[in-house]
């Protein structure tokens, strides 16, 4: 679960405050339009205006009707009324409740000179006498709340805050790869897993190279697949091969680190391998890496003519390579690893890093005794820190979030990438949030001690998409 402003997302989140308090204008600075549920806006809608008064019976009937539909759906929902009528508010918790989500109420405590101010200020002013009953109702509530079973509740002075931003980005980083960190320790590498390039290969992947470098990122990263994965896009959808696509990326005039997340032990001989990574570690100045699976997709192999032996034996091949590709990089061209001879050159300008892939139980032992990284799944974190307790292995992670400019954004991308999915279950599954939200999250997995994130785009277009990321580097 996200947060918005420090509340979770999704949620139920009443307002609570009174006329002039500023509830609609907190509301607009944290919420898309469609997840506020406004009693004045359905007035309108049924009656003659927001303060048609007789509306107020047919408004409220609309209002917990949008209300349970949207819950039912796993939406956020934020109830902007006065909140002051008991029998509502723990009818909406209940609900909320009812639903599986967090129950939330946010009491705009504003001083009431400033609600007067702003009620006077009204084309159409809520009565004197009425706005100090609300008041009253306000100062009484005290920890009433408190004790009407929310899971939070929250109290704020009033809007003139600005919302949650993200600071402000500094000059272009530079530098090798401990230097190229964001402020919460983390290095991010761009991963690309799908290719819109039109008419234009070579220039739609310079451009994004270009722009990631602009955008602080520490390093790009391609799949190894010779068919489009159905994870990603369709069969017939561009996935070119990595090391020679890496090779033109490499005579780019940028700081990053490339390699690949992951190459399979099954689609070339180690040495094959080995011989790419050296060979696109030296014409980039040392900015190669590897990152090395056991291959998962049976029918690739089959389209290409590739042998898919049964999982221990893959396994068995990442320990053969990982040796084999170390005798390869090391100095001299005397026997090792089972090789006659180990003559290889050019040499690696650099120590290249392995990273294996995955977080089960043989992987992460391999990865104990021969990686330089691990990369897992968000999920499998706490695991790979367990397994790997002592070394100086690092954890890396593969993150596929939907990322938005702002809240409006990062919806409208969900409607457009979630197919058939439930937007609630799409949203969830991909942390879709703007690049706030998803600091707030790499911050947490930086502090239970995650090196690296690999950062995956469903929806990457061109080379001026990725500005929208530039805050995650800062």
């Amino acid at each position: 679960m996200s947060t918005t402003g420090g509340l979770p997302d999704p949620a139920l989140v009443v307002l609570v405050g009174a006329s002039g308090s500023g509830k609609s204008t907190w509301a607009a600075q944290r919420y898309r339009a469609e997840e506020v549920v406004s009693s004045d806006a359905l007035r309108g809608v049924v009656g003659s205006g927001p303060h048609d008064l007789d509306a107020s019976a047919e408004a409220f009937d609309i209002l917990d009707r949008v209300v349970a539909a949207r819950l039912r759906r796993g939406l956020t929902t934020v109830v902007d009324t006065l909140g002051l009528d008991e029998g509502r508010r723990t009818a909406w918790c209940t609900a909320a409740r009812d639903a599986g989500l967090p129950a939330v109420v946010v009491l705009l405590d504003t001083p009431p000179d400033v609600c007067r101010r702003r009620n006077r200020a009204r084309d159409r002013p809520v009565p004197a006498p009425a706005l100090t009953a609300q008041l009253g109702k306000v100062s009484a509530l005290g920890a009433a709340l408190d004790l009407e079973g929310w899971d939070i509740v929250q109290r704020v002075a009033g809007p003139g805050d600005e919302p949650d931003g993200i600071p402000e980005r500094p000059d272009r980083p530079t530098g090798r790869r401990d230097e190229r960190r964001s402020s919460q320790g983390l290095r991010f590498v761009l991963q690309v897993s799908r290719f819109p390039w039109g008419e234009a290969p070579a220039g739609w992947l310079s451009a994004v190279a270009t722009a990631a470098d602009e955008a602080g990122f520490a390093g790009l990263a391609l799949m190894d697949h010779l068919i489009q994965i159905p994870q990603v896009g369709r069969a017939w959808e561009p996935i070119p091969e990595p090391w020679v696509t890496l090779g033109l990326l490499a005579g780019l005039d940028t700081g990053l680190e490339l390699g690949t997340l992951v190459t399979p032990v099954t689609f070339r001989a180690p040495g094959i391998t080995a011989k790419a990574a050296a060979t696109l570690d030296a014409l980039s100045g040392g900015r190669a890496f590897v990152g090395l699976g056991a291959g998962w997709w049976e029918r690739e192999h089959a389209a290409y003519g590739l042998s898919f032996p049964p999982a221990r034996e893959r396994l068995d091949d990442v320990e053969a390579a990982i040796a084999t590709m170390r005798a390869l990089w090391a100095p001299g061209t005397k026997a090792a690893a089972g090789l006659p001879e180990t003559t290889g050159y050019p040499r690696p300008a650099h120590d290249i890093p392995i990273i294996l892939g995955g977080a089960g139980a043989r992987t992460l032992r391999i990865a104990r005794r021969l990686a330089d990284g691990v990369n897992v799944a968000t999920g499998n974190v706490d695991r790979a820190i367990a397994a790997l307790e002592g070394t100086d292995v690092t954890i890396t992670v593969l993150d596929l979030p939907t990322i938005g400019r702002d809240r409006e954004d990062t919806w409208a991308r969900v409607e457009r990438l979630r197919g058939s999915t439930p937007a609630a279950a799409y949203a969830e599954r991909t942390h879709a949030g703007t690049p706030g939200q998803q600091r707030d999250r790499y911050g947490a997995l930086a502090d239970r001690g995650v090196d690296t994130v690999f950062v995956a785009l469903a929806d990457l277009a061109d080379a001026a998409d990725l500005e929208r990321l530039a805050p995650l580097t800062t």
